[in-house]
């Protein structure tokens, strides 16, 4: 593009010549100035006309002083005409002019490209940003990608709003050369406006970074590991902390303030969060690797808000992450915006034990409190339930059935079960007094009234519970009794929350609270529901192989105590010819690399999802195998994954990912509409992702 000023200059001179030529028509073609000129002209006729008529001499006198009249004002009207025209004319080269030299001089980037995307020039300011790089005649993906994505968008935009009358233009904003830019393409001339906002944007950047966040740290087990100490041990343990925790916070600019014996306040800028996330908050292994040392194990949980103009507010959230990293088991960080997803760090180590006598009394008295006050009380497990999710409901149950309420288990009949359900069924059927035991979910339905309750027992998200149209009708009036760490998915106030990821089951947990309600055998647990809550148990830990403690055998001794049958259990556990074909069929389908044992089985073929976790349960026996993914088709639109490890890996984080959760060691997901293999793909990235950051 070139400026040619002459050219410009030459043509106004002539135009100044042909309107010196043509003066007077110039005049009258201005339309004000016309009309006045022949309003005179007529006024000064008819004035030399009534002059005549009364005296010749008037007549002479007035047309010579009209003469005079008239050359005065056409002269006046010719400057007044020659002045507006110069002046408009002038006008018109420096706008010209300055659109010209703006297109130079202003400091806004312009480049100019051809149908080809290759660019053909750049103004001078553009040039000054490039140095002595030259880019004319190079392409736009060349030179910027992001550049070239905002003219492909432009031209998208233009071809969708073809038709309209307004010229078509569109602006995003784009890093190049250490600078930021707001972009405009104008797509009818092919050019392109970069405006230079990078002030603005460290403007912005700066807004961002000192933003509050607070959080809220608590000392997950300091009780239970000082209640032995000396006061001298306790406070050096104490002091330790402090100083190992204050000092990483320092590190990181965030102020540190001890609230309590085993509570911790943080608050700092987003800035200092940023740096504390991508150390991994590191400080949870310094803790507990330093403190394990000592034999006294320490861990931490954090809970952190941040994005929220009102500080109660802030600390409302901070205190409701800090209570989500308590219900996942401890020795984890949770970073979530009100309105954002949580971001999880650490949660690799197995939850240790701290629920107590007093808590399960507490909870079991609340629970009676709340069966005592509803109409009616319906139990409901997680969809395609295992043993212990009906083991549980039934425990559950029983409880409701002791204060003389209405109780039912929440269970479509129709859908396929596996066969330790199906036999379970057939046994309830032969009790008199659960005969009524399971209801349909459409009868729940019609049955439930605003002062029914809900219990939902063996998981806590309303997405994979057996009827979301049930939990939507009793929303209000909900109970979770769970051992599954708490995911972001969770009921909205529930009335009452039992979750204890330090169970071993949910059955373990309903069975303790059987000790604190009415002593009655004749309405105690029968031996149908109490060999269900036993196999449950048994199930979950891998014949108490694996999460199992102390309150996990005292759950079982009593209900072994209370009729649980260990033949009937047996009875139930046994499995079909065809279950024992599709598991073994799955796991010669294995594929191990780097301790990861995956199993993609066909997409044409549909498995048991009992079948498919204890596939992936037999995987953990392979040698060198940390982590086992089953990977099924559940039905026509539902892909399963079941997760298994040996503990020494976290699986709950990588299905957290795939919208799933579950244990440490023992997680799953469900995903739609998509095949086994894009399944494998998708957990493969995740996979991948993980093993890059670990380096």
């Amino acid at each position: 593009m070139s400026i040619n000023i002459k050219d410009f200059i030459k043509e106004n001179q002539l135009v100044k010549q042909e309107q010196k030529k043509l003066s007077m028509p110039k005049l009258f073609q201005t339309r004000g100035i016309g009309w006045i000129a022949i309003l005179v002209s007529l006024i000064a006729l008819l004035g030399t006309i009534l002059a005549f008529n009364m005296s010749w001499l008037i007549g002479v006198i007035w047309l010579v002083l009209v003469f005079i009249a008239l050359m005065f004002i056409f002269k006046t009207l010719r400057e007044m005409s020659e002045d507006t025209a110069h002046y408009l004319t002038n006008l018109s080269y420096r706008i010209k002019r300055s659109g010209e030299e703006s297109a130079l001089q202003m400091p806004v980037a312009l480049i100019l490209y051809n149908e080809n995307h290759a660019i053909n020039w750049v103004n001078p300011y553009m040039q000054s940003l490039l140095g002595d790089e030259i880019i004319i005649g190079q392409n736009l993906a060349d030179v910027c990608e992001a550049m070239e994505q905002a003219v492909e968008t432009a031209i998208e935009s233009a071809e969708t709003n073809e038709g309209e009358d307004e010229v078509t233009t569109h602006k995003t904003r784009l890093a190049f050369k250490d600078r930021y830019f707001e972009v405009t393409v104008q797509t009818d001339i092919q050019v392109i406006y970069l405006y230079d906002v990078t002030e603005n944007e460290a403007i912005k950047q700066n807004y961002e970074d000192h933003r509050l966040f607070i959080g809220l740290v608590s000392v997950d087990n300091y009780d239970e590991v000082t209640e032995s100490m000396s006061d001298a041990n306790a406070s050096t343990l104490r002091t330790f902390l402090t100083r190992s925790f204050t000092n990483w916070m320092d590190a990181h600019q965030i102020y540190t303030r001890r609230t309590a014996v085993d509570r911790f306040m943080i608050i700092g800028y987003d800035e200092g969060l940023k740096q504390a996330e991508s150390d991994k908050f590191s400080i949870l292994d310094d803790i507990r690797e330093a403190t394990s040392a000592q034999n006294m194990p320490l861990t931490l949980s954090i809970g952190i808000a941040y994005h929220e103009l009102s500080i109660n507010r802030l600390a409302e959230n901070a205190q409701s992450n800090l209570d989500l990293a308590l219900g996942r088991g401890g020795d984890q960080v949770v970073v979530k915006a009100e309105d954002g997803e949580a971001r999880f760090y650490g949660g690799n180590t197995n939850p240790m034990v701290k629920r107590t006598r007093v808590r399960a009394r507490v909870i079991s008295q609340a629970l009676s409190d709340l069966i005592s006050q509803a109409d009616q009380v319906f139990i409901m497990g997680h969809s395609k339930p295992d043993m212990d999710s009906f083991g549980a409901a039934l425990g559950v149950r029983r409880i409701a059935q002791m204060h003389d309420k209405p109780s039912w288990v929440v269970y479509d009949t129709t859908q396929p079960a596996h066969s330790d359900i199906k036999k379970l069924l057939v046994e309830l059927s032969g009790e008199s007094r659960n005969e009524n035991a399971v209801i349909m979910p459409d009868e729940v339905l019609n049955q439930a009234t605003e002062h029914s309750l809900l219990i939902m027992v063996d998981h806590s998200k309303p997405s994979i519970t057996e009827s979301e149209p049930v939990y939507q009708r009793l929303r209000e009036r909900v109970i979770v009794i769970d051992h599954h760490r708490r995911g972001e998915e969770f009921p909205e106030e529930p009335q009452l929350v039992y979750v204890e990821s330090y169970a071993s089951s949910s059955s373990e947990l309903v069975s303790e609270l059987f000790e604190y309600q009415p002593n009655n055998r004749a309405r105690g647990l029968t031996r149908v529901e109490a060999t269900a809550m036993l196999a449950g148990i048994q199930v979950d830990t891998k014949s108490f192989t694996l999460r199992t403690g102390t309150r996990t055998f005292d759950a079982a001794s009593y209900l072994r105590s209370v009729g649980a049958d260990g033949t009937l259990i047996q009875d139930l556990m046994k499995e079909s010819v065809e279950a024992t074909r599709d598991r073994s069929r799955l796991i010669e389908q294995v594929k191990v690399n780097n301790g990861v044992a995956i199993v993609v089985g066909e997409d044409t073929m549909t498995y048991d999802p009992v079948v498919a976790a204890q596939a992936a349960d037999s995987l953990l026996q392979l040698i060198d195998v940390k982590r086992s993914f089953v990977i099924t088709r559940r039905d026509e639109e539902t892909i399963a994954i079941s997760a298994r490890s040996d503990g020494t890996e976290n699986v709950q984080i990588v299905m957290e990912q795939m919208g799933g959760g579950g244990h440490l060691s023992n997680a799953a997901t469900q995903l739609k509409e998509i095949t086994t293999d894009q399944a494998h793909a998708q957990l493969q990235a995740i996979l991948d992702e993980q093993a890059e950051t670990e380096e």
